[in-house]
């Protein structure tokens, strides 16, 4: 059990890490790469940089800080959170239980440019198997993605639908029991509701639900987990970066704020401290 746990190793991720480690907190964080500050060419216009560093360079020299504090880091995909002695963050290889979380997951990513997509939000389309998949029992779902999140939804949905089958996008079916189609989504159709899928090759699948699970966990995916207000593609939070869901906290990009690593670093410090400061009164 840990005091907190962070999702995300960016700026925000790590600034909350080296805050909330040195108030004496047991600290997980995880991680698949520094997001988009590892993918930034140069940095130069952050406090204390003489010559501009590369964004990965920044990256790395930020994790190894939370390393050397004692941080347990788990490069592993976050793919869903619920509740239970505090809460639960299930990833691609464990799950892990903390008494605070903080979100540092960077901006949300666009929805897909779909045909029907946004018609059919809340009409068959869902984008949470745990929130969504009770409506769907016995019946026929698709999840769209190809990835581990995809995988961790389609295993929530196989118990309650009567079938489950994977939509890839034209990307590779994983290895799963699952039965995956590989053409790529050209359209949803229907008329209240949805009713089938249009593929790129001609064939339509009757299914009774979509449940969209493209890459990896985003924002608002995570969000929609835990009950977490949201403002648009953003996280809603206080000034002391608090949630609506008390012990939970967001930061960085996922906050909506300038898109800036000093934002980054500034959220994530108070984060980091509210943390703290929440754990202290549940004690």
């Amino acid at each position: 059990m840990y005091d907190l746990i962070i999702i995300g190793n960016g700026p925000a991720g790590c600034s909350a890490a080296i805050y909330a480690r040195r108030s004496g907190m047991k600290v997980l964080m995880t991680g698949k790469d520094g997001g988009s500050l590892a993918r930034a060419h140069l940095i130069e216009n952050y406090y204390g940089l003489a010559e501009p560093v590369s964004g990965a360079v920044l990256a790395h020299q930020g994790l190894q800080q939370v390393l050397k504090l004692g941080v347990d880091f788990k490069e592993e995909e976050v793919t869903g959170l619920g509740f239970s002695t505090g809460f639960e963050v299930t990833t691609t290889a464990d799950v892990y239980s903390g008494t605070t979380l903080i979100l540092a997951t960077g901006a949300a990513k666009a929805t897909l440019p779909l045909p029907g997509l946004e018609q059919f939000e809340g009409k068959g389309v869902s984008y949470c198997a745990v929130c969504d998949g009770f409506f769907f029992r016995k019946k026929k779902v698709a999840v769209l993605g190809s990835g581990a999140y995809a995988l961790h939804e389609a295993q929530v949905l196989q118990p309650l639908a009567a079938e489950v089958v994977l939509l890839t996008n034209g990307e590779a079916a994983p290895s799963s029991d699952f039965t995956s189609y590989t053409t790529k989504v050209s359209a949803l159709e229907g008329d209240n509701k949805l009713r089938q899928v249009l593929l790129a090759d001609g064939t339509r699948l009757e299914i009774d639900g979509l449940f969209v699970a493209l890459g990896t966990a985003d924002t608002n995916a995570l969000a929609r987990k835990l009950g977490l207000v949201t403002k648009g593609r953003f996280l809603e939070v206080t000034a002391q970066m608090q949630t609506n869901i008390p012990g939970v906290f967001a930061a960085g990009d996922c906050t909506g704020a300038l898109p800036q690593i000093v934002t980054a670093v500034y959220q994530g410090a108070i984060a980091g401290l509210q943390a703290f400061s929440f754990m202290k009164q549940q004690a």
